[in-house]
């Protein structure tokens, strides 16, 4: 005894000098702990062994160091070397020992044979292999759960508010190819209010994981994507060998169940469109507003699939609520950041802009009454130019101002007003002519059409000097057509020039441009000097997705 607490002292000291213990350093303390408590099991005898509990020791150690494999196999080792014991004891090697020391006028040994006969040893062997197996398959356990806690933790790190809802999505794609050693990945979701359905993929390449990239859309979207199957939790293999067309799926239904299957004819509609040996799936819920599933396509790293799609199943289940948060607070702000500027923009109206509007009316008394030609008249006239400037102005930041919640069934009446409002408040004859009765427009594009219009009039206002404008809308070929068309002074160059010809000269709107260029269209101005110009904005019938 005196000794085995030795070799612990000794253990302390030479971790303490050497700061880091290296695997053969541990093996070789691991082994020293194995061969003790067979030793101290010789002379500790009686059924009341205390010194039992110190197997029990050696066997957490095992587990706490590696696993169950190794602790099943520190079992073993204890028990052969008990049978070993057992073996000397029954060839009288105990009792050779006890002469010889009687002989040297030592202590004797004092071996009970009776503790290693068959019966005792078979018991202890079967006491230890037990514990063994219990003490490493729950150091596995909690081994593996203490990983997927940390994988789990990782993940949440890429969820964030400021980089939205599309770049947290991209954040949790790229870790998820890359613990998985996937090429591609792709989230498809269908938004429960509108019933879209969006596709976004992000691919793993040699320079790094891509952006996530929303992809086309099309009316088979939620056929290939979202299609209804019995297993909602599976890892899919195609049967390259036996039959191409079939597929090996295991997985579980809703209810947790088991699902083994030969695939179902969304997958071979999926493999259609993008082509795989394998592939996971893994369905997600976000809230009421959204629900879809995530695909892995062709994971090399795959251990157990059970195990595997558990973990992810859970995973998403972590990660879930959180991705909804950032959903959640990136629409209050916005939300709030439109409460805040249509406060603002009342305040205005209220304000400064009737109290303008008053000053303008007294200017205009004072100027009806001053004489017509005088200096006094041509003052007072300009002053009240200049505040109904001002006035337009306030109205045009106050219009900027307000938040446009605009879908496509509101769109032609809401450019219908606003081209009216134009007319109305500067005297300049306006006239809003659609060419189409009905839109499907996604609500992204409808806001930045709005905005385009809106300052395309207030261009026009400022610059233009024009008497006549016409505003256009119409659909035709695959693209939403857009033109603002007046007869005033054009802009500085005569002809025809496109968008990218604009970019290369620097000219044209550069707000307008922006605009144009966040909904993937295209401009083209045309302009006369002194006769007016017509811009037109072809934009692609698709839909334009911003997460963010």
């Amino acid at each position: 005894m005196v000794c085995y607490m030795g070799q612990g002292v000794l253990v302390l000291m030479l971790l303490r000098q050497r700061r880091q213990s290296t695997p053969a350093f541990r093996l070789l303390v691991h082994a020293g702990d194995v061969v003790w408590p067979v030793l101290i099991s010789i002379f500790a005898t009686g059924r009341g062994n205390p010194f039992v509990l110190f197997f029990v020791f050696v066997l957490a150690a095992a587990a706490y160091r590696w696993g169950l494999w190794e602790t099943l196999t520190s079992a073993i080792a204890s028990v052969a070397l008990l049978w070993l014991v057992a073996l000397a004891s029954s060839l009288g090697f105990f009792t050779y020992v006890d002469h010889l020391l009687i002989r040297l006028h030592m202590p004797t040994l004092h071996v009970d044979a009776a503790d290693f006969t068959p019966e005792v040893l078979l018991t202890r062997s079967i006491y230890l292999i037990v514990m063994g197996l219990l003490l490493g398959y729950l150091a596995e356990q909690q081994k593996q759960l203490r990983a997927e806690k940390a994988v789990i933790a990782h993940v949440l790190g890429g969820v964030s508010v400021e980089a939205g809802l599309g770049g947290t999505l991209q954040a949790i794609l790229a870790q998820l190819l890359e613990m998985f050693d996937a090429p591609l990945g792709l989230i498809a979701s269908q938004e429960g209010n509108s019933q879209r359905v969006f596709v976004g993929e992000v691919r793993n390449a040699k320079h790094g994981v891509t952006d996530l990239r929303w992809m086309e859309p099309s009316v088979t979207d939620r056929d290939i994507y979202l299609g209804d199957s019995q297993a909602v939790l599976f890892y899919a293999r195609r049967n390259a060998k036996q039959n191409p067309a079939q597929f090996t799926v295991a997985g579980f239904d809703k209810s947790g169940s088991k699902v083994r299957n030969r695939g179902t004819e969304s997958l071979a509609r999926f493999r259609a469109q993008h082509q795989f040996e394998s592939l996971v799936v893994v369905p997600f819920v976000f809230g009421k507003e959204w629900w879809g599933r995530v695909f892995l396509l062709n994971p090399l790293s795959m251990g157990k699939v059970d195990d595997e799609l558990r973990f992810l199943q859970e995973l998403v289940r972590q990660v879930g609520p959180a991705v909804y948060n950032v959903y959640l607070i990136r629409r209050l702000r916005m939300r709030a950041g439109a409460v805040e500027r249509a406060r603002f923009a009342r305040e205005l109206h209220d304000g400064a802009v009737q109290s303008l509007i008053a000053v303008e009316m007294q200017v205009d008394v004072l100027k009806r009454q001053a004489r017509s030609g005088g200096d006094l008249h041509d003052e007072l006239g300009r002053i009240q130019g200049l505040l109904r400037e001002e006035v337009l102005k306030l109205r045009e930041l106050m219009q900027q101002m307000k938040s446009l919640d605009v879908d496509s069934r509101r769109l032609l009446g809401l450019l219908a007003d606003t081209v009216e409002r134009f007319q109305r408040e500067t005297g300049i004859s306006a006239r809003f002519m659609p060419n189409v009765e009905e839109l499907e427009m996604p609500q992204a594009i409808c806001r930045e059409v709005a905005r385009i219009v809106q300052e395309s009039l207030v261009n026009v206002r400022k610059h233009s000097r024009a008497r006549n404008v016409i505003v256009r809308l119409s659909a035709e070929n695959g693209e939403w057509n857009l033109t603002i068309e007046d007869d005033g002074c054009g802009f500085p160059f005569e002809g025809r020039l496109s968008h990218s010809e604009l970019d290369a000269q620097g000219r044209g709107p550069l707000v307008i441009k922006e605009r144009v260029r966040v909904i993937e269209g295209e401009l083209t101005i045309e302009s006369a000097p002194g006769q007016g110009s017509r811009l037109k904005i072809a934009i692609p019938q698709k839909r334009v997705v911003a997460y963010g």
